[in-house]
This record gives structure tokens, sequence and C-alpha cells, in this order.
């Protein structure tokens, strides 16, 4: 049973996600070296984590190969996150995120074999039509850009949260995070000579971080990755998944509200934004509601499959 200070903790570990984009603006190096030094920490702590608590960690090669797999996928994930929030802004970087339930729905069903639900559809349609009214007069270059890579971003982090709730039935979580923040690292490392050579400034990385540099790496590495992680993964023993769902979907809620009194971004922002971003985190906000009553009617059909025909008919 859940009690107060369990859902007291749930908000502030979304708060600390929502915060994670602010924090990947305050830093000062580049995006691809920030998740570099972010991934091999948060690997090296939670190594720490799985072997002061004698969590099982070899999985086997297959298993091992298969999670660094998708730490390639994370690290292009952040990676684009990062790079988002600095190109155009916090906010248009968090709505652009929030379309991951878009992808989900879209690409669940190849991976899971479920039919598609036709009320994902529709609002996978009306995310679609927030996204338009941002985009429908936008001229700024940088936004545009932001918003495409956020939207990339969240692409991949369907992705991969899909392949992990398969995963993590038959694997401790905090195992998992650790080989995947291993191959984060890894896959960015080995993204590095192409990144030097195409897209750094001046050919060059950048890995020299300034005094608060190491203040904020430090929140977003033990605070915003480690303990919020391990905490949200703890918190789903006592709180619903419903509950789970329908919280987590404040986070660009949460980070576009400090965004605004950080960086004073309400300026930068048109009304165009605010208006498709409403419809986008709307949808967002529904999904939850109407999925939890699609569920309790599918049970009730299957308890009771000829009282429903009778009152279908």
């Amino acid at each position: 049973m859940p009690r107060f200070k369990d859902f007291l903790e749930l908000h502030f570990v979304i708060l600390l996600w929502g915060f994670t984009a602010i924090l990947g603006k305050l830093i000062t190096i580049p995006a691809v070296e920030l998740v570099a030094i972010r991934t091999f920490f948060t690997a090296l702590a939670l190594g720490l984590i799985i072997y002061k608590t004698k969590v099982p960690f070899w999985m086997g090669r297959v298993t091992a190969m298969q999670l660094i797999g998708v730490g390639f996928l994370i690290a292009a994930h952040w990676i684009l996150f990062f790079a988002a929030a600095r190109v155009a802004s916090v906010s248009i970087c968090l709505i652009g995120m929030a379309t991951c339930s878009l992808w989900t729905s879209f690409l669940e069903p190849f991976f899971t074999k479920k039919k598609i639900k036709p009320y994902e559809v529709f609002l996978a349609l009306l995310i679609i039509l927030g996204l338009y009214i941002i985009f429908r007069n936008e001229t700024d270059l940088s936004s545009i850009l932001g918003l495409s890579m956020a939207i990339g971003s969240a692409l991949l982090a369907s992705i991969f949260t899909i392949i992990n709730a398969a995963l993590v039935k038959k694997i401790p979580s905090t195992t998992i995070t650790c080989y995947e923040m291993g191959g984060a690292f890894l896959g960015t490392v080995l993204f590095l000579p192409a990144y030097v050579l195409y897209f750094s400034e001046g050919g060059q990385l950048n890995f020299t971080l300034i005094p608060m540099d190491w203040v904020y790496m430090a929140i977003l590495v033990l605070a915003c990755t480690v303990y919020a992680y391990t905490a949200g993964v703890r918190l789903m023993q006592r709180i619903s998944a419903y509950t789970m769902n329908l919280t987590v979907n404040l986070e660009p809620v949460y980070g576009i509200i400090m965004a605004i009194f950080i960086f004073n971004e309400s300026s930068q922002l048109s009304a165009e934004f605010y208006m498709g971003a409403a419809i986008i985190l709307i949808s967002v906000f529904i999904y939850p509601v109407i999925n939890s009553f699609a569920e309790r009617r599918k049970k009730l059909q299957q308890a009771f499959p000829d009282e429903v025909v009778l009152r279908e008919d």
C-alpha cells in the first residue's frame, strides 16, 4: 500500500528527470563529451551498487551483447537529447521528448505482436496536430533543428523502453542499467572519431570541465540517473503502473516550468508553441486514463462475455 511520502518521492524523482535537460544546458562541454562522462560514471556507480548488494551480474555472452547494443541506442538518444536543448531550448527539447508515446503506440505492436489500438492512433494523430501547430509558422532554423533532434531522441527512447520492458522480466533492473550504461559509454567512444571529423568544434574534443561543471555533473550522475532510476524501480513495487505512467507525464511540465524561471525561455517561445505544446501534453495525460478504461472493459468482457453481448445487442 503506497504511503503519502511515496507519492512525494515519486514527484521528486520526476522533477529530477525534468531537471536533466536543464543540467545538460548548464554544463559547458558539448553534448557528446557530456554523454561519455555521464555514462562512464553512471556505469561505475551502478557497478559498485551491484558489488555491494551482491546482485547477479554476469548474464551470459548473448544477453550481455544484447544489453550493450541497447546501450548504443541510449547513447544516441542522450546525444540527441542534450544537443536539442543546446541547439534550441529546454522547453522545445522536452516537448519533442513528449512524442515518445506517439512512437511507442506505433512501434510496440511490431515488437510485442499486440494489436494496434484505435485510441492510440487517435492520440498519436493529436500529437502530430500539436507538432504541426508548433512548426506551422516557425522560421527559426535552430528551433526546427532542435525539435527534430528531440523527436528523434524520443523515437530511440521508445525503442529501448520497449526492449527493456521484456528484458526486466528475467534480468535484475540494476544489472540491465549497468550493462546499458557501459554500452552507451562504449558506443559514444566508438562515435568519437566520426564526431571529431565532422561535427566537433575545431575538430577537437573538449573534456575540460570548469568547477561548476563538476557540481552539475555530480547532480546529473548521482541524483538524476543513479538515485532517480533506483528510486523509480523501488517505487514501482508500491505504486500502481497506472499511477506511475500518469505521474511521469509531468516530466516535461516540470522541466518547462523550471526552464522558464532559470533561462527565461518564455520570452523565446511563441503562442503557437504553447498551443501545440498544450495539445501534446493533453494527449499524453489522456493516454493512461483511456488505456486503463480499455483494460478494465477488456477484463469485464473476458469475465462476463454473455452479459457484454447482451448489452451490445
